[in-house]
């Protein structure tokens, strides 16, 4: 018979971050894991990369005239691929 965590040990032998489930429900990573029967282990997911976007922001002698989706992109929005919260905007 298969030990229970079987396909974690064989993950991690092959170079997976293993995490372990704490009690409040939360992921830990753990260096060397233990494999203990009533523990819930995981491969580490894969961070969400970050989502890009362009918008065009056109400007005139009284300032900005108009803000597009379409055109030549000059500023650019990085959001973070995992919270969605705003990191940077960059005028490019």
């Amino acid at each position: 018979m298969k030990h229970k965590h079987y396909d974690m040990i064989v993950a991690w032998a092959n170079g997976a971050q293993i995490e372990v489930e704490e009690p409040e429900g939360n992921w830990t990573p753990l260096p060397i894991p233990q494999w203990y029967e009533h523990n819930r282990y995981r491969v580490m997911p894969e961070p969400k990369p970050d989502i890009c976007t362009f918008l065009t922001v056109a400007y005139g002698h009284t300032g900005v005239q108009s803000i597009c989706r379409y055109g030549s992109d000059n500023v650019k929005f990085t959001y973070d691929g995992e919270t969605h919260k705003l990191k940077s905007v960059e005028i490019i």
